[in-house]
């Protein structure tokens, strides 16, 4: 069990579309706004904080991509993403994040 935001962010890893899009297909790809930290939305998330994901969802935070969108990454099925996986959910943000 994840139980700190170092945790996730040691576990964000980097995916390309084409093998993010199957999670798409069974409703589990979540975009997340790239202003806001991925492993602390993460740990929201993990910690089914309702409140402030419902807020995160409201205010177009967080959620499902767009069908543009969708639409954009189909034509540039290379293009990196930055993921975490806290599951049953797959959490991306469209910058990539700087590896050391």
């Amino acid at each position: 069990m994840i139980t700190s935001k170092e945790e996730l962010t040691l576990a964000i890893d980097e995916a390309e579309w084409s093998s993010l899009r199957a999670h798409l297909e069974r409703g589990g790809l979540i975009l997340v706004d790239d202003s806001l930290d991925l492993a602390e939305t993460a740990l929201k998330v993990a910690s089914d904080n309702i409140d402030i994901i419902q807020n995160l969802v409201e205010t177009g935070m967080i959620g499902k991509p767009s069908e543009a969108k969708i639409r954009s990454w189909e034509d540039d099925k290379l293009k990196k993403f930055a993921m975490l996986i806290v599951s049953p959910y797959v959490l991306f943000q469209e910058k990539v994040p700087t590896f050391h």
